[in-house]
């Protein structure tokens, strides 16, 4: 259900590569969201650096939109970068898991595949 790669790279490259594989692979990325910055914003203390991508490729979403609106609430496509014990993480959902969880269809399927093989392709150029 997850695919993550350990990265040795400082947070900072790892940015800049995860945004250079996205525009490589006609993906966006809409907003990164540092969920240590923004606890420390509302007083609260938290150690690690968590930073969340939000990813998109307008003419996949449109697809699996059309489909089904519900859809919606799993978009955007979502890749994490974390600390662990092993090293700093780059990991997504699995697309085709996430769309395990509404009326899938045969175009909603072979969209997520795609999907999927490119998510596993940005991470793995990044990490």
């Amino acid at each position: 259900m997850l695919y993550q790669r350990t990265s040795s790279k400082s947070l900072d490259q790892i940015d800049h590569d995860l945004r250079e594989a996205a525009a490589r692979n006609k993906f966006g990325v809409l907003a990164m969201l540092d969920l240590k910055q923004t606890m420390k914003n509302k007083g609260v203390d938290f150690g690690s650096e968590v930073r969340v991508y939000e990813v998109c490729n307008p003419f996949h979403a449109k697809t699996v939109l059309q489909e089904s609106g519900a859809v919606s609430t799993a978009l955007p496509c979502r890749i994490s970068v974390y600390q662990s014990p092993e090293g700093t993480q780059v990991a997504t959902i699995l697309p085709s898991e996430l769309m395990r969880m509404f009326a899938s269809t045969p175009v909603m399927e072979k969209t997520a595949a795609e999907v999927e093989r490119t998510l596993k392709a940005m991470i793995d150029e990044t990490a």
